[in-house]
């Protein structure tokens, strides 16, 4: 069995209030602690990706504030006190300051993760 918390879990993007911790956690699935503040838009960062979106599943928990997902479909809301499953297609703006915990694909999740890196 293996566990981690927030702060043994390694900075995979920083900067600008935005922060995403990620560690492999259960073989093929990565868990990841995620800080948004107030404003935050992930959509330029997704630019180059298919349909310029976020093409990795994700299941968590929205531990504080409010949070649009936009997908090529529309948008939706999510916030605090909800569980959540974001399919392949999407990108995320932070209506409040938000915090979340995601579990994804590891394979699917760096890939994405090396995307943004590579951004800026």
């Amino acid at each position: 069995m293996t566990a981690t918390t927030r702060k043994d879990t390694p900075v995979a993007i920083g900067g600008g209030g935005v922060e995403l911790r990620t560690r492999e956690i259960g073989g093929e699935l990565s868990v990841a602690f995620v800080q948004l503040p107030q404003g935050a838009d992930l959509r330029p960062a997704m630019k180059g990706l298919t349909d310029d979106l976020c093409q990795c599943p994700h299941w968590g928990y929205m531990l504080k504030g409010r949070l649009k997902m936009v997908t090529k479909d529309g948008e939706a809301v999510y916030e605090a006190g909800q569980a959540f499953y974001w399919p392949p297609g999407h990108a995320p703006v932070a209506l409040e300051d938000c915090e979340y915990v995601d579990f994804s694909p590891t394979d699917d999740f760096t890939a994405v993760i090396d995307h943004i890196a590579s951004q800026g």
